[in-house]
């Protein structure tokens, strides 16, 4: 499958693969805001294939070199900019984790730039457990203590003991591979995440949406995907209760929900 890349307005990287209807794709938080290469690229393309054969997606990341105290409205902004100046109408967006707050914060003070939003694993805010968990990312970052750190990143993300366990050791291994370069952006995306909160602002997506989550997801938790879907005026919630958080990244259930939602293109 052919990949093409290169930077939208603002300085935002992108992967573009695929064939069909204009799908973003904004995803989750990275070490780094950058396009992936190699192995990391070959996993995300593979990862990606089945929304490819659908969907010309724009694989979108967030900008490197980040000012100190961005927020998500920053991040917005940038995000609506960029796409007004690619596409020049509203288009889908599919986005999960931190992806998912900055296409929510992007779907209440742009709405223009929206046309249908699908949430993976991403809600109005991080639950406290969240929010928690990446300020110990934070500290471990800084401290270079990587192993022990993703490790325990990767715990909140299983949905069973069994996954939870297998996660953190997978993580625990990979953590010296995800060290950044530079961690100014992963330390201010979270920052800026920390912050993050859209709860009393979810009236005003005007998108149709599709929160589609694991009941056992560590970062959010089931009642914040329920009060997020519960907030949107056009709304439907998927929640799969054995999955954490995860699980609807690579479920196939979850993907042909997404696929339904989007109304069988391709």
């Amino acid at each position: 499958m052919d990949v093409h890349e290169g930077v939208l307005h603002g300085g935002l990287p992108y992967l573009r693969l695929g064939a069909g209807p204009v799908l973003v794709v904004l995803p989750g938080l990275e070490s780094e805001n950058a396009n992936p290469v190699g192995g990391a690229r070959a996993l995300e393309v593979r990862r990606l294939r089945p929304f490819a054969r659908r969907f010309t997606l724009h694989v979108v990341r967030r900008p490197p070199g980040l000012p100190a105290g961005a927020t998500m409205v920053d991040l917005a902004d940038l995000h609506a900019a960029a796409l007004a100046a690619e596409f020049g109408e509203p288009v889908d967006v599919h986005a999960t984790s931190t992806g998912g707050s900055v296409a929510l914060q992007l779907a209440v003070d742009h709405p223009q730039a929206v046309r249908r939003l699908v949430l993976v694993s991403a809600a109005c805010r991080l639950s406290e457990a969240g929010r928690a968990a990446q300020r110990r990312l934070a500290a471990g970052v800084l401290r270079g203590d990587l192993r022990r750190t993703y490790a325990d990143l990767g715990r909140l993300m299983g949905g069973s003991w069994l996954a939870t366990r297998a996660v953190g050791a997978a993580m625990w291994l990979a953590g010296p591979a995800m060290a950044p370069a530079d961690p100014a952006d992963l330390l201010r995306t979270i920052a800026a995440e920390d912050a993050f909160d859209v709860c009393p602002r979810l009236g005003e997506v005007r998108a149709p949406t599709l929160v589609v989550a694991g009941a056992r997801d560590g970062y959010y938790g089931p009642e914040l995907f329920r009060r997020t879907a519960a907030g949107i005026p056009l709304s439907q919630l998927r929640l799969y209760p054995r999955m954490g958080h995860m699980g609807p990244v690579m479920s196939r259930r979850a993907r042909a929900d997404v696929f339904r939602f989007l109304g069988g293109a391709g």
